[in-house]
């Protein structure tokens, strides 16, 4: 296999409509990650990541994973898809249903889905745990851990325009995700997502890349509380539960914009995004990334540039990544990533919820108690294997 088919496989993997099949054809893949990742520089015991699992130690449960996809034409038109995925969930390895739905492909530029689907938020969400689809081994936190949501219950339709130059895709979705799990101040919270909205639109031409701009919006409700102890008057040393986020229906509005190149030897991949979130306090927050790379034969070296603002706060990064094509379905990658925050900013850094409530009681009692925010830094190695099969 090619590695043009191998890339193909792994489009196919991200439920590109283009794939259709025929009645009583399937197709059954699989796709994984075999990765290590390292925190240094940072003081011991600190940990990073979505979830919290980059730290001082070597560790694979932040990149690793193991899916399988199949799908079964009913007919002509209709389809069946099932994607179901192994991966650690903070400490404990667990299996998710990521995909399952049917799709009707009404005409030749119109398909119609209904059941659990991908949650379009970022440029890479179809393909977000096929990570051959993409340069790096860790995709960039700075974007990319801003909306854990990877998944919702409804549907969406998705028209495409051919156009004498390439074509150009339109997507509607709509539905919900109830009962969802999300990571904050070490821990985890239910958190419920309503009436989901979202509209994208992609321009991909033959000769010049794809740009991307999408758009998603949310009812949320979840209730971040947690348990501290007091350093404040007349209650210091006592364990009490202290709310840091409370959320009834809030709309949460998440806008991003995306561009994507690659001519066989040089390639670019860009993105940037804004949350916000209606009664959160933070009045916003703006990512984005700039990555360029190039090939040489087998391997492929690329450099990005990521940043994450929100209030007052920074996180910045540099990211050096070298790739090298084992097979056409095996990717070899290996990275270095230096980041840093200002403005007492965690970023993508974890803070539990003490160190949050006495950051939070220093800032209200002017300095008479608790202990300031503080920055971050830290140097993350990462090497693994991404294939598909």
């Amino acid at each position: 296999m090619t590695t043009a088919r191998a890339l193909g496989l792994a489009i196919c993997l991200a439920g590109s409509p283009a794939f259709a099949l025929e009645q009583g054809e399937y197709r059954l893949n699989g796709f994984g990650t075999a990765g290590l990742t390292h925190l240094g520089g940072e003081d011991h015991g600190r940990s990073y990541g979505i979830t919290g699992q980059t730290t001082d130690a070597w560790r694979g449960d932040q990149l690793s994973k193991l899916g399988g996809q199949f799908s079964y034409g009913l007919t002509n038109t209709l389809g069946v898809t099932v994607q179901a995925i192994a991966k650690a969930d903070q400490d404990q390895w667990k299996g998710s249903l990521e995909w399952a739905y049917l799709s009707w492909q009404s005409t030749d530029n119109l398909m119609f889905r209904i059941g659990r689907l991908r949650t379009p938020m970022y440029m890479y969400s179809e393909s977000l745990d096929v990570g051959f689809s993409y340069p790096w081994l860790r995709l960039p936190d700075e974007v990319y851990s801003q909306v854990q949501l990877s998944n919702y219950e409804g549907g969406d339709l998705t028209y495409t325009l051919p156009l004498a130059f390439g074509s150009v895709i339109f997507q509607v979705v709509g539905g919900q995700a109830k009962n969802h799990k999300e990571f904050a101040l070490d821990d985890k919270f239910d958190i419920d997502y309503s009436k989901i909205f979202g509209a994208n639109v992609s321009l991909a031409s033959n000769d010049f890349g794809t740009l991307r701009l999408g758009y998603v919006e949310a009812d949320v409700d979840t209730d971040v509380t947690a348990d501290v102890v007091s350093v404040i008057p007349p209650d210091v040393g006592t364990v009490q539960p202290q709310r840091f986020l409370k959320l009834d229906g809030n709309k949460a509005r998440f806008t991003s914009l995306g561009y994507q190149y690659d001519n066989g030897t040089w390639l670019t991949a860009d993105e940037w995004t804004n949350l916000k979130i209606e009664g959160d306090g933070s009045g916003g927050t703006d990512a984005f990334y700039l990555m360029g790379g190039r090939r040489f034969g087998d391997f492929l070296t690329h450099l990005t540039y990521a940043q994450l603002d929100q209030g007052g706060g920074r996180q910045s990064s540099w990211t050096l990544g070298l790739n090298y094509n084992l097979l056409p379905t095996v990717v070899l990658k290996s990275e270095y990533k230096r980041v840093d925050t200002t403005g007492g900013y965690q970023g993508v850094f974890v803070r539990n919820a003490q160190e949050t409530y006495e950051n939070a009681a220093y800032d209200a009692t002017g300095g008479a108690f608790g202990s300031p925010s503080r920055n971050y830094d830290g140097d993350i190695i990462s090497v693994g294997v991404d294939f598909v099969f």
